[in-house]
């Protein structure tokens, strides 16, 4: 006989306005001035950067400590309030949102680095803690944190949507560098997921259960990282190629043949057109891979040589290096500026960012595909990716006004989600589900899986407090 099991909670709407109230007067008394009802304060916590519908919560706690979270969730489970953690908001598919109403628990001032272990190669840091600044505290230790995403997100949001980025070819993802975490659960206990030791064969992996679970089985507010040491010498540098295809089969090559790339950006024509426009750059508008390579002087130059073969190979060339620190980051600050340099592509509309992610050996189909259905669908959708790892954005640009644009849209990314899906892999390379990408889940993972992870949710948020309306249907 199967065992029974409860499921996941179904919630309906948002709470009534005497619910509202009284929580917020317990939040009040217990937090002060660091709790808030604002109007403006809870639409900006309520802000995705796609075109969903802003969903506020009720109310904004901003958290400073473990016991702060701690006290906060005990206060909305006895009030069955939902909790939705928020870092410093960049996501996109809607995770921050608040369809259910609740409490949105702001955990950026919890923004201290614990520790350092210079010697292991590893760090401990609060989620607040953004990218930038834990490189910043590195610098002078010739230690690095290689997940770079773009934008300046916090480490408890990159942990929590399984972040990864431009080295996430070479250094791997947010699943690879998290050691452990620190966890409050449903019922307001902290955990410990794990140790600093970098492999364990004691019990069930907790810390992998909570890196990508998108805030919806506990709440982050401890993160303990691996760490890099600073390349000796580093190198980037452009090419450009006839064709999309030409561009991704040198990705491709390049992967297969065990060079050790750091970073490999694909960028389509219409993306250069856009770069160059926002960034005030000149280069060719054709397809082009923005690289670099990290090593010693002499592995860089070899890497360098090796690849430059692989780009004449497949019809590339028109190299352009940049060796100087202040070139190399123009370089990339372009590349992290794309989602503001697509939408002057098309003034007045807005970017519709969406990414999905294949097997390398696919790259270049899915790719030469999904350029096929823009342009039959007639959307200005400029493409760009981390193609080292098989992974690509589209943004089409839309005007929110033209309920056909928005149709076309939808039905796009569709396509693009189940194109990806078909070829064995994956709707969301690292944007993750949120709201949006809800409705692919059992087509990627199968109904089985799915209903896994509703039992593993029940279990350990049985009230379903946390982030409701996000990763599956209940």
């Amino acid at each position: 006989m199967a065992a029974s099991f409860s499921p996941v909670r179904k919630r309906v709407g948002r709470p009534s306005v005497d619910a509202v109230a009284a929580l917020n007067a317990a939040l009040a008394a217990r937090f002060g001035n660091r709790f808030t009802a604002s109007d403006a304060i809870r639409q900006a916590h309520g802000h995705t950067l796609t075109w969903l519908e802003n969903q506020p919560p009720d109310a904004v706690v901003f958290a400073e400590s473990r016991e702060d979270v701690i006290d906060a969730v005990k206060l909305c489970a006895k009030h069955d309030a939902p909790i939705i953690p928020y870092g410093v908001g960049t996501s996109l598919e809607g995770h921050v949102n608040a369809p259910h109403g609740g409490v949105s628990l702001d955990c950026s001032r919890m923004s201290a680095i614990l520790a350092v272990n210079a010697e292991d190669l590893d760090c401990v840091v609060e989620p607040g803690v953004t990218r930038v600044k834990l490189n910043d505290y590195l610098r002078d230790s010739g230690l690095f944190f290689p997940i770079d995403p773009g934008a300046d997100a916090s480490i408890g949001g990159m942990a929590a949507t399984r972040a990864s980025g431009t080295n996430a070819v070479r250094y791997g993802t947010m699943k690879e560098l998290v050691l452990s975490l620190g966890v409050v659960t449903a019922d307001g206990t902290f955990l410990r997921t794990g140790t600093r030791a970098k492999k364990s064969s004691a019990g069930y992996d907790l810390t992998h259960l909570f890196v990508g679970s998108e805030g919806t089985l506990g709440v982050i507010v401890e993160i303990a990282l691996r760490l890099s040491g600073i390349p000796e010498a580093i190198s980037a540098g452009t090419c450009f190629f006839p064709d999309v295809r030409s561009a991704c089969n040198t990705t491709i090559q390049t992967i297969q043949s065990g060079l050790p790339i750091a970073r490999i950006e694909l960028i389509d024509a219409l993306s250069v057109r856009a770069f160059n426009a926002y960034g005030k750059f000149t280069l060719p508008e054709q397809p082009m891979l923005l690289v670099e390579f990290h090593g010693t002087q002499a592995s860089v130059a070899e890497q360098a040589e090796r690849f430059g073969e692989i780009v004449a190979e497949n019809g590339g060339g028109n190299f352009i290096w940049a060796t100087k620190p202040e070139e190399r980051n123009r370089l990339w600050q372009a590349r992290h500026d794309g989602f503001w340099a697509l939408a002057g592509l098309r003034p007045g509309a807005r970017p519709f960012a969406t990414d999905t992610c294949v097997p390398i050996s696919r790259l270049a189909d899915c790719v030469e595909e999904t350029l096929a259905d823009i342009a039959a669908a007639g959307l200005v959708a400029p493409i760009v990716g981390h193609v080292g790892d098989g992974n690509f954005h589209v943004s089409p640009l839309i005007d929110m006004t033209n309920p056909r644009e928005i149709e076309a849209a939808e039905a796009f990314a569709s396509r693009l989600a189940h194109r990806a899906i078909a070829m064995g892999g994956t709707c969301t390379g690292e944007h993750g589900i949120g709201q949006k990408k809800i409705a692919y889940m059992e087509d990627e993972h199968g109904a089985a899986a799915v209903d896994l992870m509703r039992r593993v949710k029940a279990a350990l948020d049985p009230q379903n407090l946390f982030n409701p309306g996000k990763v599956f249907a209940v």
